[in-house]
């Protein structure tokens, strides 16, 4: 039989779910998760790494408060990861021949910023040191994400855990099948989710992570050139003209104009301004079907805190590996090489030690 926990933050009430078996949720306080996929389990590391959570949590509140932009990069990390070959940690993988087709070489990835790639691997060998290759890279991107959110300002939750990591990582061509571009509509973006298991409901509140983080000129362009798009507010576009003045630009710009940095429910309020920045997020509130939600969520953050919590966790889930499938990887950017577990190195000793030298 399933127990539930509440604690509350605020607005916002955190649902602790203690999911006996894997294979149901509960809801309590208002507040809900999704189903628990066969394997995991929210309390996975208690015995054989009990403080997990607490070592990535202080690493990264140190890391964030020197880099308040590594908050949205491993934000990113995780959706990227997931949404193509499951949450696997396969982004993570780094080619070995020149030339080779990787996951990271795939356009939408090229973009991934370095420092979350590194953040993953010195936590990764902050656990090792703490416990020994228990934890998997592939949860350290779930909880890094997890406590990027909340270190943002947005809500806490639980996570739960037990993926194992992947052998290989996907093509270009697949990354491009699983990751909408920015100049998709609403339709186009419902498919592509549908496909891992994702409702509009979702696909809305997953959306609202564009609330931190920067984007590229190249990603919006197409709606200032040759002409500005009529969905967006001409204040709006003569603002983004100053730091995109071509189209060929290589500039960056905030994603939420109003509060860049803060994990809340102001990207929202961007889109019923009219001030979106890509087709695929003003399009939200276009969309008839998608529209209710968009304006639910700009004047209720607590609901998009909730339905945010459920959506992530959901997706967090898509295509996990589990038991024995897999490996735990000593390196999160390389596969073993024939076991799942490898000696301990001066490599990894030297990792350790830069590590802790952010956490101390």
């Amino acid at each position: 039989m399933a127990a539930a926990v509440v604690v509350v933050s605020g607005a916002f009430f955190l649902c602790l779910l203690q999911v006996v078996g894997g294979a149901s949720a509960a809801a309590a306080g208002g507040c809900k998760y999704p189903p628990v996929a066969k394997g995991l389990s929210f309390d996975f590391y208690k015995s054989s790494c009990p403080k997990a959570e607490s070592i990535v949590r202080e690493f990264l509140k140190k890391a964030i408060s020197k880099d308040v932009g590594l908050a949205a990069a491993l934000i990113r990390l995780h959706f990227h990861d997931c949404f193509v070959q499951g949450c696997d940690g396969s982004i993570l993988l780094s080619k070995i021949r020149p030339g080779e087709d990787s996951e990271q070489e795939a356009g939408p990835n090229k973009s991934l910023r370095p420092s979350a790639f590194k953040a993953i691997n010195d936590i990764r060998a902050l656990l090792q040191k703490a416990c020994g290759l228990v934890v998997s890279c592939s949860d350290i991107v779930t909880l890094a994400a997890r406590d990027s959110v909340k270190l943002g300002g947005g809500p806490d939750y639980k996570v739960p855990l037990g993926r194992r990591d992947g052998l290989t990582f996907a093509t270009t061509d697949k990354v491009l099948d699983a990751l909408p571009p920015p100049s998709s509509h609403v339709p186009a973006l419902v498919e592509a989710l549908g496909k891992l298991n994702l409702d509009p409901t979702d696909l809305v509140a997953l959306s609202g992570a564009h609330t931190v983080g920067i984007a590229h000129c190249s990603s919006f362009k197409d709606r200032l050139f040759p002409q500005v798009d009529d969905t967006m507010d001409k204040w709006f576009a003569s603002q983004l003209k100053l730091t995109c003045p071509v189209p060929e630009t290589i500039n960056t710009t905030v994603n939420d104009i109003r509060t860049p940095n803060t994990f809340d429910n102001k990207y929202y309020v961007d889109l019923l301004n009219r001030q979106g920045l890509f087709t695929s997020d003003q399009d939200l509130f276009v969309n008839a079907t998608t529209k209710p939600l968009v304006t639910k969520f700009a004047v209720d953050q607590s609901a998009f805190f909730d339905q945010f919590v459920y959506s992530i966790v959901k997706m967090g889930q898509i295509e996990v590996l589990t038991g024995s499938q897999g490996q735990i990887r000593a390196n999160c950017s390389v596969r073993n090489p024939g076991a799942s577990v490898l000696p301990w190195s001066s490599a990894v000793e030297t990792v350790v030690e830069a590590a802790e030298s952010l956490v101390l």
